[in-house]
């Protein structure tokens, strides 16, 4: 049996996983030791929906577990609820944002590549049919070169779980899969209930829309030498993007190897950050360089 916990329940993604591996016979071999949430709740409503213990304290089966989902709503408790478990190599799924500070992410990942725990994770937005497709088209070269493209998705700034953090992640790395982790600036200005940011490549930008509390509003649109390929799309529960996510973790915790690079991991952390230094200096700012 494959014994996994769930840390920081509080969001969708714990109830939907827990209902495909309730629902799903692929899943049989997969134990559930418990869920944990700051937000007791939260652990109770899973516990009674899925029959799933609850765990007094995040640490609490360290030793016990083979796999970590960390779904917590604030980036900030994503490394420190991962930190006892990385010892034991356990494989991780880690929500977006993995977390919220720039040096923190490495420390994270460096800790995971020499322990050689597997990680997955980041925005659901990555396995989305159409993302896929245009970073399929931006791989090939179809169409010709890219010269530039527009992507839109919800955000929520006012919110207690690490404000402008908590959501940026789906439009960033749905930039990112679309077009190349190398984003090398960012321009960003706030205009009403939007944010707009401008990512900056070697040899073209595209333009980001960040929509406040729109949660329904999602676009992504490619433009190259001969054509413009462009579609607005739904991330709902009909959208397989969440199984796509979970069936990655369910490979690497059944011994296949690791998909996304440690690099390529925390990349969307340190394009957030740049975002918010130009949001704060109004002016266009340097994604900063890393390695892991």
């Amino acid at each position: 049996m494959k014994k996994i916990i769930f840390l920081g329940c509080e969001n969708s993604h714990s109830a939907m996983f827990l209902g495909f591996i309730q629902a799903d016979k692929k899943y049989r071999d997969i134990e559930v030791l418990g869920v944990y949430s700051h937000d007791v709740e939260a652990s109770k409503k899973l516990s009674e929906k899925y029959n799933v213990p609850v765990l007094a304290n995040y640490d609490d089966v360290v030793g016990q577990a083979d796999g970590v989902v960390i779904t917590a709503r604030n980036g900030d408790n994503h490394y420190k609820y991962a930190k006892p478990y990385i010892q034991k190599g356990v494989t991780m799924f880690i929500d977006k944002p993995i977390t919220i500070d720039e040096a923190e992410s490495l420390e994270f990942m460096w800790a995971c590549k020499e322990t050689g725990v597997k990680v997955t994770g980041g925005s659901c937005l990555r396995f989305d049919a159409w993302v896929q497709e245009i970073a399929g088209d931006n791989a090939k070269n179809e169409g010709g070169d890219t010269l530039g493209g527009y992507v839109r998705c919800p955000i929520s700034l006012g919110n207690p779980n690490g404000g402008f953090f908590f959501y940026a992640q789906h439009l960033v790395e749905t930039v990112q899969v679309a077009f190349g982790r190398k984003i090398k600036r960012v321009y960003a200005k706030k205009s009403g209930k939007t944010l707009q940011v401008l990512f900056h490549y070697e040899t073209f930008s595209i333009c980001g829309t960040f929509v406040d509390e729109s949660y329904k509003s999602y676009y992504l649109a490619r433009l190259t030498e001969n054509e413009v390929k462009a579609k607005e799309f739904t991330v709902d529960a009909k959208n397989s993007c969440f199984k796509a996510e979970w069936d990655e973790f369910y490979t690497i915790l059944s011994g296949k190897e690791q998909v996304a690079t440690y690099q390529d991991f925390v990349a969307p952390v340190f394009v957030m950050n740049a975002i918010a230094r130009s949001i704060s200096s109004g002016k266009e700012e340097p994604v900063k360089e890393y390695e892991v």
